[in-house]
């Protein structure tokens, strides 16, 4: 009997252990630019200039965990200061040292739970309120199923570019916020940012 009690009391806990993760889960937000076209790059960064669209990744991304594929870090080629970087690559020899000093901001996953599981832990670990996921192109495709907010930048130009965002089902996401900015004299094209949340079920 008392057995029974001791191991009425271990499920107990651990079911109360599993509802205290859940809550603790930090979101994944999806943060990307997108063209009118839904390019997003053209396989070797981004296809537009818009340094006030740089400012606002900035201020939305600071503080927080990013997680990315190996191709978007090479085109960004260096850990962001502020930030830990989580990339994603099936290349075991992967060596992320063009990091320079930030070198210690860098992590390496190998696999898509791995590397969500080291995001959670180190969102944790720095207070951040949600997880970013930065790309790039196949990486929003494998991840948007399990992504909770998206920042979006709708980019008012058409580019070419062979890497475009995945499709969206719009009756998934509530648009939160919405700001129509006026360009920077240095912006290629006019831009709005909008925010989504994922709808409850």
């Amino acid at each position: 009997m008392k057995n029974q009690v001791l191991h009425g009391q271990e499920s107990a806990a651990n079911g109360y252990l599993e509802i205290w993760c859940s809550l603790m889960k930090v979101p994944l937000a999806i943060v990307a630019a997108i063209a009118e076209n839904g390019v997003i790059g053209d396989g070797r960064g981004l296809p537009w200039h818009l340094p006030s669209d740089l400012k606002h990744f900035r201020a939305v991304t600071m503080g927080k965990p990013l997680l990315m594929g190996r191709k978007t870090f090479e085109s960004i080629g260096r850990a962001l200061p502020g930030r830990e970087t989580i990339i994603v690559t099936r290349d075991k020899a992967f060596d992320p040292s063009r990091g320079g000093g930030q070198a210690k901001a860098i992590h390496v996953a190998h696999e898509l739970d791995a590397a969500l599981a080291l995001a959670q832990a180190r969102a944790q670990a720095m207070g951040a309120e949600e997880i970013i996921l930065a790309g790039g192109g196949k990486l929003y495709e494998s991840l948007i199923g399990r992504a909770e907010r998206m920042h979006l930048t709708f980019v008012d130009i058409a580019p070419s570019g062979g890497v475009s965002f995945p499709a969206i089902d719009w009756s998934n996401w509530l648009e939160v916020s919405r700001l129509r900015p006026r360009p920077g004299a240095k912006d290629e094209a006019t831009f709005t940012f909008v925010d989504f949340h994922r709808r409850s079920l």
